[in-house]
């Protein structure tokens, strides 16, 4: 089964073709990351303009890569939320254009779920294979932080969430605060390798549940930096922003690794943007007693491959979606 995926629910125009859930045929991303850092963040109708000048290109480049043709396409698959409004339209209304012209199945995808089967890419198995249920999902991104049992495809129980601030959004804002520049979580990343010193931070723990919240560390990284202690030094900004790096870090694996061994899971499958930090990535390999799956660094940030494998295994025996399939910006997961 080839599947055409389209992903444009944020600030990425990416299109994929893939091959039973796992055999990548194509995987094509056109970023929008120069356009954006010079306002520091999303500018959500500038990213929305931008999808409609790059759906088509990469559409075609996608169909070239894959060496298909759109004939040889059994189903569209498209992220239909959560995300931005904007940029969800452009994907979406592009998706069931093509399905409607080819008569194609056309299947919505939850962005947050596209992003845990990444992980299905980079570690393949068969829709019958439920060796790795029931898993730990713990997905951090931009967005979104939160936590969830996946007990089989498409099955999840809701642990936790960020009560304010998303671990990839409170990155963005540290980085801000500390003028290192956008996207947030490399620049952090990049600074912190450099500290030799660190600044005593909070951690929000939140005790007896699994959610997580970042708003008062980045209340007292706000406070670091308006008393003046970091007085423009390279030095002391990169002990605070490996501070501040630590302190996200430390709840992150604190709370996934808890709830795997309290809920017996069979291993901790981590997804999303800030997955491909390389301090959270090495922290959960060393601290959890289950195997810790966590996608090569390109499939972890946007792309549409991950729709595709989503589509595939959670969406492989529901009915297709209709043409009233319409975006939903504040769409979850469970």
């Amino acid at each position: 089964m080839r599947i055409l995926a389209i992903e444009t629910s944020c600030d990425e125009t990416a299109a994929a073709v893939v091959e039973d859930g796992t055999r990548v045929l194509s995987d094509v991303v056109a970023s929008q990351i120069d356009i954006h850092r010079r306002y520091g963040g999303i500018v959500p109708e500038v990213a929305s303009r931008q999808h409609v000048l790059s759906i088509l290109p990469v559409y075609e480049e996608a169909l070239h890569k894959a060496g298909v043709d759109i004939d040889a396409i059994d189903r569209v698959a498209v992220t239909h939320g959560p995300g931005l409004a904007g940029s969800l339209l452009v994907g979406v209304n592009f998706a069931k254009a093509l399905a409607l012209s080819h008569g194609f199945p056309l299947y919505g995808v939850n962005h947050m779920e596209a992003h845990v089967y990444a992980n299905w890419l980079a570690f393949p198995a068969k829709r019958d294979d439920t060796s790795r249920f029931p898993a730990l999902c713990l997905i951090v991104s931009g967005g979104h932080t939160e936590m969830h049992l996946m007990t089989g495809h498409g099955q999840y129980r809701l642990l936790g969430r960020t009560r304010d601030d998303a671990a990839g959004e409170a990155f963005d804002k540290a980085a801000r605060l500390l003028e290192l520049g956008y996207p947030g979580g490399p620049v952090v990343q990049r600074a912190a390798a450099t500290a030799t010193g660190r600044f005593p931070l909070p951690r929000a723990w939140l005790q007896g549940t699994y959610d997580f919240s970042f708003s008062g560390l980045k209340t007292a990284l706000w406070h670091l930096v308006h008393r003046g202690e970091l007085a423009g030094n390279p030095g002391v900004i990169a002990n605070a922003a490996a501070s501040f790096q630590d302190a996200v870090v430390d709840v992150l694996v604190r709370k996934a690794v808890t709830a795997a061994e309290e809920l017996n899971a069979t291993c901790i499958i981590v997804s999303g943007g800030v997955a491909a930090n390389s301090a959270l990535r090495g922290r959960l390999a060393e601290e959890s007693r289950v195997p810790v799956m966590i996608p090569a660094l390109a499939l972890c940030t946007d792309n549409a491959a991950m729709v595709a494998a989503c589509a595939y295994f959670a969406g492989f025996d529901r009915p297709p979606d209709g043409p009233d399939l319409d975006v939903a910006p504040a769409l979850n997961l469970c």
